[in-house]
C-alpha cells in the first residue's frame, strides 16, 4: 500500500476520532426509511495486498472449561447426530467455522466447570485427548481441512504454577506447552496452528514471555524424546511444522494494552501474528490521533502503522446467543409491550452487530464465540449461552438456533478463512469504507436507535460483493448501495436474502434465511432496497439462488428424551427399576470413530481410549475425574487431584465435584461405593437433586463420609445431622429421596431422614471428594416403588403453546443464567392468567418468587384449587406443584388472585409409577366426609368439592392411571379442602 493511500487513512482516523471525541455519532439520532443509507462499495478500497488484517476469516468456537464435555458423549451414543453437527458447524464450500481455539484445562474450575488437565504433574505423559476440544478439531479437520486450531492457558496445572510463582517457570510452561501440542500431533495429526503464551484475559500481558517463547519454538531441535511418540520418519515434518507456529496474543479483557505495545515495540510486533480481546466492540481512543493508544488495532488491521505492516485482530471471544430465539421472540421488550422478534439486547441480532460493529470500529475480522456449542448441564454459570445446544447425549436432542442463520448471512456468501503465502486463495476482504454501526452499546448492543449497521465484503478480484445490514429496530431502513470500479460482469443482479421472525400465524422458522428479492442498479447506479424491521439481510451480487447449500435448512431438534435406561446404563429402557448406572467397565460400548491424519480419515478407537478415559456422561465442576484401574485390574472412577495438585488459580473455588443425569430426575434413590486409596486422607460425597450451581454443596440433599467414618448429612451446605461409623477403607453410600422425605445410608443402614418442609424436588446426581485421590463406583440411580420417578417433559414460559391473559412482562434481554433460557413471565394483575398444555399425572411452576402470589387453578375447565398458595423459592424451583390428575392430556389455567408471580419454567410429571399406591389416607378422608347433598350447597362451592370427590372415587376404585404417593396425598389435602369450603345455602360453612 502506498504513502498516498496511507496518509488518506490516516487523514480518515484522525477526523473520526475528532467525532468521537465531539460525541457526534457515539449515541446517533434515530433514523427512518426516509433517511436513506448510501454506501458506495469502490473496488480501489478492496485491499487485495492486505493478506492479515483484512481478509474476512469468519467465525471460530471456544472449547473450555466443561463447555464441550457431553460432545464427545453424542459421538458415542449418537454418532449421526454428532457428524451431522460437524459437518453443520465445520463443513460445505462456505464453512460457518473456521477456528477451534482450545482453553487448555487444569482440572480446576474456571467458569461453568473444568477441563482436564493434559499433564497432571510434570512426569505425566501429555494426553490430549481428555480434553474434548483437541478431540472436536481433529473431527472438524474431516469436513474443513483448513480449520485453524489455537491453544491458550487460563490457570496452570500446579506444578507450573509452583514454578512460575518463583519466576522460574519458563521451561515448566513450554514444556506442557509443547508436550500437549505434539501429543495432538502424534494422536490426531495436526499441528497446532496458533498459541498465545500469555494468560487468559490477562490485564497486564507478559511481553517477556512472549517473545521467551516464540524464540524457544524458533530453536527448538528437540523432536526424538520418547515422550512426545513422533515415530522417525515424522520428525522432520513435525519440526517444520512446530516451527510454523504462530503466536497471538493477549486475549484482553478489560484492558487493550497488547496493541499499543506491538506498535511501540518493533521486536514484539514482529513476533506477534494475531492480536485479540474480549467483549468490546471498540477500540481504544486515548491519546493524541497517531499515538500507539489512539485506534491501534484498527492501524495493525489496516496496516496504516509505522511498520506498514497488516496484523490479524480478532474478537478473541464473544458471547453466543442468549437462550434460545425460538422462545425468545414472545417477549414483550418492544415498544408497548411488542416483541422484538429475534433482535433485541443479546439476541441472534445482537450477535450480528458485534460482529459488524467489532470490525467497523476496530476492524477485527474474526469472531470466536464462548461457547458456540453448550455441550454441558444446564444450571451451571453462563448457561444458555451458545449457538447449538446438546446436553442430553442419551436422546441425541440437539437445538440449533435461530442465530445460527443470522451469522451465516456472513459465511455464506463469500469465501472466507486465511490467505495463504502467495496470496491466491481468494479469501474475500473486508471494506472499511463501506462499513459501518451506529448501534449503541459495546458489549450488549442495541440497534433500537435505527441506525445504520452494516459490513461489506469483497471478493479480492473485485469481481463480487457482498454487504451485510443488520436492522434492530421497528422501523424499515432504506439502504441505497453503489458499485465502483468493480469487475460485476454482465449481470450486475444483486440478490437480498433475509432473516427475521415469523408474520403472524406463520411458522417460527417460516423467514429465516430465504431469497426474498432480486435487483439492478437503478437512477445513478444504485440498488435501492428497503430493509424491514428487526431483521438482517445479506445484499450479494453472488448467484446463490439454485445453491442448495445456502437454501438448506437446520437439523431437527429432536425429542429431549429423559435419562432412563437398563442396569448397563447404555440401553434406554423405562420397564425396569434403574434410571441410570455405571460401573465404569464399559464392555457394552462399541468403539468410536476418531478424526486422525489432519483431518484425512476417521480411525475407529476403544471407548475409553478414544476420549482419555473420560467417565460417560459426567461433566466436572472441579477435579481430574477420570477411569483407571484398581489392585484388582477393575475399573473404577478416581477423582485424582490431591494434595500435590491442588489448584491454587481457580476462578470457582470448590472441593473436586461432578454432576450426572438428567435434570429432571425427582423421586429416586443414589447409590455409590466409595473408598479411600489416598493414604494422607479422604472424603467422599454423594448428593442428589442438583439443579444448578458447580459445588457438591449444590446438590440439595448431600452425604459425605471420611475414612474415619465419620460422616454428615447436608441440606446444601447446611449440616442436618453428623454421626460416626466404624474406619473403614471403603464405604457403600444412598440417598434416597422421595417427595419431601430424604434418607441417608451407609452400607445400608439409614442414618438421617429428614423431612424438608420446602423440599427441592428434582435434579441430577453429584460425587464429590476433598483433595485427595478419591475411588468411585457402581453407581445405581434407581426409581421408589410407589412414586413418580421424573418429569416427562419442560416447557418453557415463553413457548409459543403457553398462552398469557391479561397484564404481563415477558423479558429475555439481560436475563438470568439460573432462570431457563434467560427468560421469564411475571404477572402482578389480579385476574391475569396462564394456560398450560401438558401430558402427564402433574405440573410444576418453576420460578424465583416470593410467595405472595394466590392462584386458582382449572384443569380440563375444571376448578380444583381455590386460593392455592405459592412457595417462596429460588430459581428452578417449583413455587407451586400440583399432582395426582390422571396420566394423559391436560390443560391447566392459572388464574392470579394477588400478589407476584414469575414464571420460568413448567414441568409434566411422567405416569411411569412402578407398584400400587396405598390410597388408604383418600379412603378414610371419603369415610370421614360422608355422604354431602348438593341440594344443600351453593353451586359455585359445590363445583370445587364435586371435582375433588370425583378425583378421590377414582384413586381408591384404581381408576387413577399413574398415580403415586404425592399424587394421594395432594387428592387427600384437595378433598378436604372442598370440603371445609362447601357453602351451604343457609350461608353456614360445611362443618
Amino acid at each position: 500500500m502506498g504513502p498516498q493511500r496511507r496518509l488518506g487513512w490516516m487523514a480518515l482516523a484522525a477526523a473520526t476520532t475528532m467525532a468521537l471525541a465531539a460525541g457526534v455519532i457515539t449515541a446517533p439520532a434515530a433514523h427512518t426509511a426516509d433517511d436513506p443509507v448510501e454506501v458506495v462499495v469502490n473496488g480501489d478500497d478492496v485491499r487485495a495486498d492486505n493478506v492479515n488484517g483484512l481478509t474476512y476469516k469468519g467465525l471460530g468456537v471456544l472449547s473450555c472449561n466443561s463447555t464441550s464435555n457431553l460432545l464427545m458423549d453424542y459421538k458415542a451414543e449418537h454418532p449421526g447426530r454428532y457428524w451431522e453437527l460437524i459437518r453443520v458447524l465445520f463443513g460445505g464450500k462456505n464453512p460457518l467455522i473456521n477456528h477451534v481455539k482450545v482453553e487448555m484445562g487444569s482440572d480446576t474450575n474456571t467458569s461453568t466447570g473444568s477441563d482436564p488437565a493434559t499433564m497432571r504433574t510434570a512426569d505425566e505423559l501429555a494426553d490430549a485427548s481428555r480434553s474434548p476440544g483437541f478431540q472436536l478439531a481433529a473431527d472438524a479437520k474431516t469436513v474443513n481441512p483448513k480449520l485453524k486450531v489455537s491453544i491458550l492457558r487460563w490457570v496452570m496445572p500446579r506444578w507450573v504454577q509452583n514454578e512460575w510463582n518463583k519466576g522460574t517457570g519458563s521451561d515448566e510452561m513450554y514444556k506442557w506447552y509443547k508436550e500437549t501440542i505434539l501429543d495432538a500431533y502424534e494422536k490426531y495429526g495436526y499441528m497446532v496452528d496458533y498459541v498465545n503464551p500469555d494468560t487468559n484475559e490477562t490485564r497486564d500481558p507478559d511481553e517477556a514471555f512472549i517473545k521467551w517463547y516464540k524464540k524457544a519454538i524458533l530453536a527448538d531441535t528437540d523432536f526424538a524424546d520418547p515422550r512426545y511418540g513422533i515415530p522417525a520418519k515424522k520428525r522432520e515434518q513435525a519440526e517444520k511444522a512446530y516451527r510454523s507456529i504462530k503466536i497471538t496474543a493477549a486475549d484482553e479483557n478489560t484492558t487493550l494494552n497488547m496493541g499499543p505495545s506491538m506498535l511501540s515495540d518493533a521486536e514484539l510486533f514482529g513476533m506477534v501474528d494475531a492480536v485479540g480481546y474480549h467483549y468490546t466492540t471498540d477500540d481504544r481512543k486515548d491519546g493524541p490521533v497517531g499515538s500507539d493508544t489512539n485506534l491501534p488495532y484498527t492501524r495493525l488491521a489496516t496496516g496504516e502503522n509505522k511498520y506498514g505492516e497488516d496484523k490479524e485482530v480478532w474478537y478473541s471471544e464473544g458471547v453466543g446467543s442468549f437462550g434460545y430465539t425460538d422462545y425468545r421472540v414472545n417477549n414483550t421488550e418492544g415498544p408497548n409491550g411488542t416483541s422484538t422478534g429475534i433482535g433485541g439486547v443479546q439476541s441472534a441480532l445482537d450477535l450480528a452487530n458485534r460482529s459488524v460493529k467489532g470490525y467497523a470500529n476496530s476492524k477485527r475480522t474474526h469472531y470466536i464465540f464462548q461457547p458456540a456449542i453448550g455441550s454441558f448441564y444446564e444450571g451451571a454459570q453462563y448457561s444458555h449461552k451458545e449457538l447449538v445446544s446438546a446436553r442430553d447425549p442419551w436422546s441425541g436432542h440437539l437445538h440449533y438456533d435461530a442465530a445460527l442463520y443470522v451469522m451465516q448471512h456472513f459465511t455464506q456468501f463469500a469465501k472466507t478463512g486465511w490467505e495463504n503465502d502467495t496470496n491466491t486463495a481468494g479469501i474475500w476482504r473486508a471494506v472499511p469504507e463501506a462499513s459501518y454501526s451506529g448501534v449503541s452499546g459495546t458489549e450488549n448492543l442495541d440497534g433500537s436507535n435505527g441506525a445504520p449497521s452494516y459490513m461489506t465484503l469483497a471478493d479480492p478480484r473485485k469481481k463480487d460483493f457482498s454487504t451485510i445490514v443488520v436492522n434492530d429496530s421497528d422501523q424499515p431502513k432504506t439502504y441505497r448501495i453503489k458499485a465502483e470500479n468493480m469487475r460485476l460482469g454482465s449481470d450486475p443482479t444483486m440478490e437480498i436474502w433475509e432473516t427475521r421472525g415469523p408474520d403472524a400465524g406463520r411458522p417460527y422458522d417460516a423467514n429465516f434465511k430465504h431469497l426474498v428479492d432480486e435487483i439492478r442498479p437503478g437512477g445513478a447506479g444504485y440498488y435501492t432496497y428497503t430493509v424491514k424491521p428487526r431483521s438482517i439481510v445479506t445484499l450479494t451480487t453472488l448467484d446463490r439462488s439454485h445453491d442448495k447449500a445456502t437454501k438448506e435448512r437446520l437439523p431437527e431438534s429432536w425429542d429431549r428424551t429423559v435419562l432412563d435406561t437398563d442396569a448397563t446404563g447404555k440401553k434406554h429402557n423405562t420397564r425396569d427399576k434403574f434410571l441410570y448406572a455405571d460401573d465404569f467397565g464399559y464392555e457394552e460400548e462399541s468403539g468410536v470413530q476418531v478424526g486422525t491424519g489432519d483431518g484425512a480419515h476417521k480411525t475407529s478407537q476403544p471407548y475409553l481410549r478414544s476420549r482419555g478415559n473420560q467417565p460417560r456422561y459426567m461433566v466436572d465442576q472441579t477435579g481430574a475425574w477420570e477411569v483407571g484401574e484398581d489392585a484388582d485390574g477393575d475399573n473404577v472412577l478416581y477423582q485424582y487431584m490431591d494434595q500435590s495438585m491442588k489448584d491454587t488459580g481457580a476462578w470457582n473455588r470448590n472441593t473436586p465435584n461432578t454432576s450426572v443425569g438428567d435434570f429432571r430426575w425427582e423421586n429416586y434413590r443414589a447409590t455409590v461405593d466409595v473408598s479411600f486409596p489416598d493414604p494422607e486422607g479422604g472424603l467422599a460425597a454423594l448428593g442428589v437433586r442438583q439443579q444448578k450451581g458447580m459445588a457438591i454443596s449444590d446438590a440439595a440433599y448431600n452425604v459425605r463420609i471420611a475414612p474415619t467414618g465419620a460422616w454428615t448429612f447436608y441440606e446444601y451446605g447446611t449440616a442436618v445431622k453428623s454421626g460416626t461409623v466404624a474406619a473403614s477403607d471403603g464405604y457403600r453410600l444412598a440417598v434416597e429421596a422421595k417427595g419431601a422425605t430424604i434418607t441417608a445410608y451407609i452400607d445400608g443402614k439409614a442414618v438421617s431422614t429428614y423431612q424438608d418442609p420446602t423440599p427441592q424436588t428434582e435434579g441430577r446426581v453429584k460425587l464429590g471428594s476433598d483433595f485427595h485421590k478419591t475411588a468411585f463406583d457402581n453407581l445405581k440411580v434407581e426409581k421408589i416403588d410407589g412414586y413418580t420417578p421424573y418429569a416427562r417433559a419442560q416447557l418453557d414460559n415463553m413457548d409459543s403453546s403457553v398462552t398469557y391473559d391479561g397484564t404481563w412482562s415477558r423479558k429475555a434481554s439481560l436475563g438470568d443464567a439460573m432462570d431457563w433460557y434467560r427468560s421469564t413471565s411475571t404477572g402482578t394483575t389480579a385476574g391475569s392468567s396462564f394456560t398450560v398444555p401438558f401430558a402427564g399425572t402433574g405440573i410444576d411452576i418453576i420460578g424465583g418468587n416470593d410467595g405472595t402470589a394466590v392462584l386458582d387453578v382449572y384443569v380440563d375447565g375444571k376448578l380444583i384449587a381455590r386460593d392455592a398458595k405459592t412457595a417462596a423459592t429460588d430459581k428452578r424451583l417449583a413455587t407451586y406443584a400440583l399432582r395426582g390428575l390422571p396420566d394423559g392430556a391436560h390443560t391447566a389455567r392459572f388464574v392470579l388472585k394477588s400478589g407476584k408471580i414469575v414464571l420460568d419454567a413448567f414441568n409434566a410429571l411422567s405416569g411411569d409409577v412402578d407398584r400400587p399406591v396405598d390410597t388408604t389416607p383418600i379412603r378414610d378422608a371419603l369415610e370421614k366426609i360422608g355422604r354431602p347433598e348438593r341440594a344443600d350447597y351453593t353451586a359455585d362451592s359445590w363445583a370445587l368439592f364435586a371435582s375433588a370427590s370425583s378425583a378421590a372415587k377414582a384413586a381408591v376404585t384404581g381408576r387413577q392411571k399413574g398415580l403415586d404417593a404425592i399424587g394421594v396425598e395432594q387428592i387427600t389435602d384437595r378433598l378436604e379442602e372442598a370440603h371445609d369450603r362447601l357453602v351451604r345455602k343457609d350461608g353456614t360453612a360445611a362443618r
